[in-house]
């Protein structure tokens, strides 16, 4: 079996109608766990820092950054980081959002790779990209998880390396 075969559907989750793809089955098994982040390593090798994007992306890419000898740098949401921060607002499907890096996370010309678990309408990696490049480093690719295409996200990345474990 493989890992891919531990992600989970379930249905009406968060609401009537939508099926949601659960990846805390292969988060808890410690050799998929530790497939998919060597897999996600492995997309993108070469980085000064990885980004973690709150929440479910600090779980990837804090090891991922570990395992290839890059720093980690979490992105978060607004008002959680406790020093000078850059932000950046995004907007969702109902609403917006915003998030934030610290304004020194970055050493211009940092290579940044940003991991997250799942790119469903892109808006959050989209602001994730701005925020790196407005520090001053450069985006060599976004590593995801899981890509849920019929959403569409990629179109909000044009120009950026995007790379996903597994496309529904």
């Amino acid at each position: 079996m493989s890992w891919q075969d531990l992600i989970r559907d379930v249905q009406d989750y968060p609401q009537p109608g939508v099926l949601f793809k659960d990846i805390t089955p292969v988060l808890a098994d410690p050799g998929a766990f530790a497939e998919v982040v060597e897999e996600l390593g492995a997309l993108f090798d070469e980085a000064d820092k990885v980004v973690g994007i709150e929440a479910r992306g600090f779980i990837l890419a804090a090891p991922v950054a570990y395992n290839i000898g890059a720093g980690f740098v979490p992105v978060r949401k607004k008002g959680k980081l406790p020093a000078e921060t850059l932000e950046e607002s995004y907007d969702l499907e109902y609403g917006s959002a915003t998030i934030e890096v610290h304004s020194d996370a970055f050493r211009p010309g940092d290579r940044v790779v940003i991991v997250d678990d799942v790119l469903a309408t892109g808006g959050t990696a989209a602001a994730a990209v701005e925020l790196v490049k407005r520090a001053g480093a450069e985006v060599t690719g976004v590593a995801v998880l899981m890509e849920l295409s019929f959403l569409k996200g990629r179109e909000r990345l044009p120009g950026v390396d995007l790379r996903s474990l597994v496309t529904v």
